[in-house]
């Protein structure tokens, strides 16, 4: 690959970052003020869960294939 071409996988981690980011956050405030979500599975509270990995594998992408690293 050439040094100007950036990875489409540097992209995904981003997006991945700031979904995760997002997801965490709210799966956090759900947490502080008890307004759980109205669904059978509440109580396992998968915003907090998926948030973290979305982040975390986020991050990983966008740190393993950014542009300008030698």
């Amino acid at each position: 690959m050439k040094e100007s071409e950036i990875s489409i996988w540097f992209f995904i981690g981003v997006l991945l970052t700031i979904y995760g980011a997002l997801i965490l956050s709210y799966g956090i405030w759900e947490l502080v003020t008890g307004n759980l979500a109205n669904v059978v599975l509440a109580r396992l509270h998968a915003p907090v869960w998926w948030g973290a990995l979305m982040l975390l594998l986020g991050l990983f992408y966008a740190l393993r294939f950014r542009p300008g690293k030698a």
